[in-house]
């Protein structure tokens, strides 16, 4: 597997625990790779799965949404590349505390962790008969959780009224805010 050279050598400059200001960076160059990010997670180049952790995450921290489209991107080069779902997986998810007062924190693939609240809110979207819970990581850039991470948010969700239709909804409360999950 080979990457493009140019973009490996911009990304050796990424300080490792930095998360660098790819929302300033705006090169003219512009060119799409393949680079898939698989619904399942699998980061694939040319299709071949990409297994080194380091790179993985090397790659999640230049990551860029632009409207619809994702981008990897450096200050001289910006490479589209094709997102089946969502970039990342929310693989753990700790619980403290109940109700109003509960703080649940998710763990995502690449070791980020989001406290569940106001700047990273939880969302779900039925697909079929299926529901599958989402929460934001950063800049446009979301999460799809894992089904264990479902079930224990099932295992958390209380019967409650939202307060902007009135109806009755499963929600689960993380970091004083309630978010919706499914009808009760």
């Amino acid at each position: 597997m080979e990457l493009p050279y140019s973009l490996l050598s911009e990304l050796e400059k990424v300080p490792e625990k930095s998360l660098p200001p790819v929302h300033l960076w705006h090169p003219e160059h512009e060119k799409d790779i393949d680079l898939i990010i698989q619904k399942d997670g699998t980061w694939q180049y040319q299709g071949s799965p990409i297994k080194r952790p380091r790179l993985l995450k090397l790659f999640a921290s230049v990551l860029r949404r632009d409207d619809n489209d994702y981008f990897l991107v450096t200050p001289v080069e910006k490479c589209r590349i094709e997102v089946e779902d969502v970039p990342f997986q929310g693989i753990l998810m700790d619980a403290d505390g109940e109700g109003p007062l509960q703080q649940l924190t998710v763990t995502t693939d690449m070791g980020d962790r989001i406290l569940i609240g106001e700047k990273h809110p939880l969302r779900i979207q039925q697909v079929g008969d299926e529901w599958i819970p989402y929460v934001m990581v950063r800049s446009g850039l979301e999460a799809r959780l894992n089904r264990n991470v479902y079930y224990q948010l099932a295992d958390l969700m209380v019967e409650s009224e939202d307060p902007k239709t009135s109806e009755r909804w499963l929600s689960v409360w993380s970091d004083g805010q309630s978010f919706p999950m499914m009808p009760a």
